[in-house]
């Protein structure tokens, strides 16, 4: 038997999290990101995709296409909050949860909609109940595999609700266009373009025949692309287990990009995520790795250990980028993600210092014993450092 995957995906989430605070922006253009030089639209409301707007396009150019643009600076702990809400609520029905990004999760239901009448109206009521709960808009896609779930949450938005099986695949799949298929990129999509290939259908057609230039065009992601097509593949759930030693989170971009604004903002995101869990978690670490998957799939790892103990969000943004910058600032990437490493306790932390802070408690214990030498052998001397003299230890 099949199993049910689903893929529910947030509606604008950032810029629907802003009207919730305040509901005057909804029904409104509005715009999640900063002004001035590099800044870029990190996601908009449907009223502003209407003039043209859309996500990591650079904010001068949105505010061209939309003067009336309401441009609204991103707040990620609350974006935070409000998702984990949002997850929350379905792993309150099933435990099968797989966090994909901030804004989207990947869930089997295969259990939970056994013996349902109508599988449309329970989702539908899921969709409903989260929006009762915490304001929030989603798309839900359901299928046999991760790819036909995503492809369904994407399908129709917002608050849409697309099943798709195996024997829907031809009518509702292969008519869109190659550019809105889940897994081919910004750049291949021209590519596969040039070809020939307009269409998903066009795709799995060739696919299906071995044509070879498809062929050598994708390379060893063709095969993976064929089982897909034909509604094969992935339908595992990654369940998350903590690893009492990091802390972690990571998530694929919307597209593949080489935008260091965008990056910047994403790393900032998932700062603030990790260090609310290690703050939860009453953890501190010493050690930030990132991690980069590149548009081949290929991940790549880099760490850094800091001179403190820290959970705090902008020393683990600010070591996150510092490794970005000096490793991958060139490189087209599709997904991204920071690690805090080497976590202890808190309360065992107190004891802990950095070397730094190491040398100098040496040299002042140093100077004391001097000072209490001189003390001794000259009776009557009462010389003291500086500091306490500083301090107004006279």
């Amino acid at each position: 038997m099949a199993r049910v995957i689903v893929h529910i995906d947030l509606n604008a989430f950032f810029v629907r999290a802003e009207e919730i605070r305040d509901p005057s922006l909804e029904n409104k253009p509005v715009a999640i990101g900063h002004l001035g030089r590099g800044g870029v639209v990190s996601t908009c409301s449907y009223e502003a995709r209407k003039y043209g707007v859309s996500s990591a396009m650079p904010m001068n150019k949105a505010i061209k296409l939309c003067p009336n643009l309401i441009i609204v600076p991103p707040d990620y702990r609350f974006y935070i909050t409000l998702s984990h809400q949002f997850k929350n609520y379905i792993r309150s029905i099933t435990p099968k949860v797989e966090s994909a990004s901030i804004d989207e999760l990947f869930a089997d239901f295969t259990d939970i909609v056994k013996g349902k009448k109508n599988v449309t109206a329970y989702f539908k009521s899921i969709q409903l109940e989260l929006f009762k709960r915490t304001g929030l808009k989603c798309s839900i896609g359901v299928g046999p595999t991760r790819f036909l779930a995503k492809m369904g949450s994407d399908y129709q938005k917002p608050m849409g609700i697309t099943i798709i099986r195996r024997k829907d695949i031809k009518n509702i799949l292969y008519p869109l266009p190659i550019k809105d298929m889940f897994g081919v990129g910004k750049k291949t999509a021209p590519r596969l373009e040039h070809i020939g290939v307009k269409t998903i259908g066009e795709l799995a057609n060739r696919l299906n025949n071995n044509d070879e230039a498809t062929l050598k065009l994708l390379g060893k992601f063709a095969e993976e692309l064929k089982l897909w097509v034909n509604g094969y593949g992935s339908d595992e759930i990654y369940l998350e287990y903590d690893n009492p030693k990091s802390i972690g989170n990571s998530t694929t971009l919307k597209s593949d990009t080489n935008q260091f604004e965008i990056i910047k903002q994403t790393y900032a995101m998932l700062a603030e995520e990790v260090s609310m869990r290690a703050k939860k978690d009453s953890m501190v670490g010493s050690t930030i790795q990132i991690m980069v998957k590149d548009t081949n799939y290929q991940a790549r790892n880099k760490s850094i250990t800091l001179e403190k103990l820290t959970n705090d969000s902008k020393d683990i943004l600010n070591a996150a980028l510092k490794l970005y910058e000096r490793n991958f600032l060139d490189l087209t990437v599709r997904a991204v993600g920071v690690t805090l490493q080497n976590l202890v306790c808190i309360k065992d932390s107190t004891i802990q210092m950095t070397f730094f802070d190491y040398e100098r408690h040496e040299e002042e214990n140093r100077t004391k014993l001097i000072i209490n030498d001189l003390n001794r052998r000259y009776k009557g001397a009462n010389l003291k450092r500086a500091s306490e003299l500083k301090n107004g230890n006279k």
